[in-house]
């Protein structure tokens, strides 16, 4: 499986995102954040960043890529 569709090498790249995190995060920027682009060459994928380093590179998954590891994280 071929999880990783490719990179953006900063997430302001991705412009007009809105980046979410889990409920389940702390304040402590120990998380990742991920955003759905709307439009343009990223559109219908999922960008994931570090929230401790917002303005570093963003990964791109396809969205069933991202459920399959989920789902294999929630199985551990």
């Amino acid at each position: 499986m071929s999880a990783l569709l490719g990179h953006v090498p900063s997430p302001t790249d991705l412009h007009g995102v809105r980046w979410l995190r889990s409920s389940y995060s702390t304040g402590a920027n120990n998380c990742v954040e991920t955003a759905r682009p709307a439009s343009g060459p990223c559109e219908g994928l999922l960008a994931v960043r570090d929230s401790k380093d917002p303005a570093g590179p963003a990964l791109l998954f396809s969205p069933e890529s991202w459920a399959d590891f989920t789902a294999a994280v929630h199985r551990i």
